[in-house]
């Protein structure tokens, strides 16, 4: 596994009350559900990247207030209509 370090200052802790070892899973699942948000990641990878399962991820999403579908209504109606 590759590793990055971010240099960040001391405050950012302790404005979000979390150790530092808490902080950085934090960032990778806030990081992870953002990419997925914006379709740049499957929802398997994402989970990969955030380190938890697929079922985590999901209830990851759902605190984050992001969709588990990367469908947009449009494009549901469209599928609907094409099945007929």
């Amino acid at each position: 596994m590759t590793q990055v370090i971010l240099d960040l200052p001391e405050s950012a802790f302790a404005t979000l009350h979390q150790a530092p070892k808490e902080f950085a899973q934090e960032m990778r699942v806030a990081a992870a559900v953002k990419w997925y948000e914006l379709g740049r990641l499957s929802q398997g990878r994402a989970a990969e990247i955030a380190g938890l399962t697929r079922a985590a991820f999901i209830d990851a999403l759902s605190r984050y207030q992001v969709s588990p579908f990367q469908y947009t209504a449009e494009e549901v109606s469209e599928e609907l209509r094409d099945a007929d």
